[in-house]
């Protein structure tokens, strides 16, 4: 990963990354052979620059980490959540826009 903001969430530390995150987590279920991921990758690392110390932001490799893109019924992909004490409060699938996310993020802060 490009960024050292964005971090690598698996399955092994998705509770400690997110479940218990005392800040807003946006996390980006994506895949290395996906185009679309690619594409909005610049996205999520510009967010986890902009949100350093008040958001986290962190990818998911749904091929490397089935458990956790089977936890939360990720079938298409990119997928985008914005978790807030654990739980799923927005949800983006697909292509989407930085506003939007940024939006989300500002929302639940």
């Amino acid at each position: 990963m490009a960024s050292e903001a964005v971090l690598e969430i698996t399955d092994a530390n998705f509770d400690e990354q997110v479940a218990q995150s005392d800040q807003p987590v946006v996390v980006d279920f994506w895949a290395e052979w996906c185009m679309p991921c690619r594409m909005i990758a610049p996205i999520i690392e510009e967010l986890a620059e902009e949100y350093q110390g008040k958001a986290k932001v962190g990818k998911v490799d749904t091929d490397a980490n089935r458990e956790t893109a089977l936890k939360f019924q990720i079938n298409a992909i990119p997928t985008v959540m914005l978790f807030k004490g654990g739980e799923v409060v927005k949800k983006f699938v697909g292509m989407t826009n930085k506003q939007d996310i940024a939006e989300a993020i500002d929302e639940s802060l």
